[in-house]
């Protein structure tokens, strides 16, 4: 797996993807995301391809993405982190977070925190996060969907 920076030439990749309802009722798909990319320097789509499958999408989003999680002005915000709904259960997502620290470290060298806010009811993505090293430190979030809880993974 590698992740890259969205690019036009993923464009087939992106329209391919493939999200559940459920999914969707916690975060946004990739074509959204990469529009709001576009639109605001601050924010980078980000895509995890295995082979020429984009399987996990996410963003990572500075400056004033990150205020509303932490007062860290080096920390970035991971945010929309999905798995195309064909490819969960895979060990995908858990692969593109284990990628995440050196591709950040690599691309964004001032950054110390990646943050990142789980909706309180969404579990199995708490017990993904956990298992890949970031932790909650008890800081929660009221969020448009409920409860959030706060998560930080330290570089």
């Amino acid at each position: 797996m590698q992740l890259h920076f969205y690019h036009a030439r993923f464009n087939d990749a992106v329209e391919e993807y493939k999200l559940s309802e459920e999914q969707l009722y916690y975060t946004g798909s990739p074509k959204q995301n990469i529009a709001l990319s576009k639109a605001d320097q601050d924010r980078y789509s980000v895509l995890a391809m295995e082979q020429e499958r984009l399987v996990t999408f996410f963003v990572l989003h500075k400056n004033e993405g990150v205020k509303p999680y932490v007062s860290n002005n080096d920390a970035i915000l991971l945010r929309s982190f999905s798995t195309d709904y064909r490819h969960q259960g895979k060990g995908y997502a858990k692969k593109a977070l284990m990628l995440l620290p050196s591709f950040v470290k690599e691309n964004f060298d001032h950054i110390n925190e990646i943050v990142l806010a789980v909706n309180r009811n969404n579990e199995s993505a708490q017990y993904l996060y956990k298992k890949c090293g970031y932790v909650d430190e008890g800081k929660r979030k009221m969020g448009k969907k409920g409860e959030l809880i706060l998560m930080s993974y330290y570089l």
